[in-house]
C-alpha cells in the first residue's frame, strides 16, 4: 500500500509562505503522478495540484494559480508545494496522493485518486 507523510504546514500571517513536502516510504515516488489536495472545516476535499511523473506536466486549480509552485525531487522521493501569498481562505488541511498516470495532468486529475494512498496531512493556518 503506497504511504504518504505530510510535512511543513504552520501557521502564518497572510501574505506569508511556506512550503510543504510530501515524502514517501517503501516505494518509488517516481512512478507516480502526485496530487496536492486541502480540506477546510466544513468543506469537501479540493484538488490543488498535480504533476505527473517526470514533472513535464502540471495543473493548478484556480486559486492556486499565481499563488503556488508544485514541483518534485525523485531523487529524494519528495514532492513540494510553495505557497506564496497565502490567504485566510487557504487554511486547511493538506493532504498529497498518488494520481493515475493519464499520461499528461488534465484538469480534472482529482477523480484519478490511486485508492489507499492518502497521508495523515498537515495543517496551514492562515491568520494575523
Amino acid at each position: 500500500q503506497l504511504q504518504f507523510v505530510e510535512s511543513g504546514g504552520g501557521l502564518v500571517q497572510p501574505g506569508g509562505s511556506l512550503r510543504l513536502s510530501c515524502t514517501t516510504s517503501g516505494f518509488t515516488l517516481e512512478r507516480y503522478y502526485i496530487g496536492w489536495f486541502r480540506q477546510a472545516p466544513g468543506k469537501e476535499r479540493e484538488g490543488v495540484s498535480c504533476i505527473s511523473s517526470d514533472g513535464s506536466s502540471i495543473d493548478y486549480a484556480g486559486s492556486a494559480m499565481g499563488r503556488f509552485t508544485i514541483s518534485r525531487d525523485n531523487a529524494k522521493n519528495t514532492v513540494y508545494l510553495q505557497m506564496d501569498s497565502l490567504q485566510p481562505e487557504d487554511t486547511a488541511v493538506y493532504y498529497c496522493a498518488a494520481v493515475a498516470d493519464l499520461g499528461y495532468v488534465p484538469s480534472y486529475w482529482m477523480r484519478y485518486i490511486v485508492d489507499g494512498s492518502w497521508g495523515q496531512g498537515t495543517q496551514v493556518t492562515v491568520s494575523s
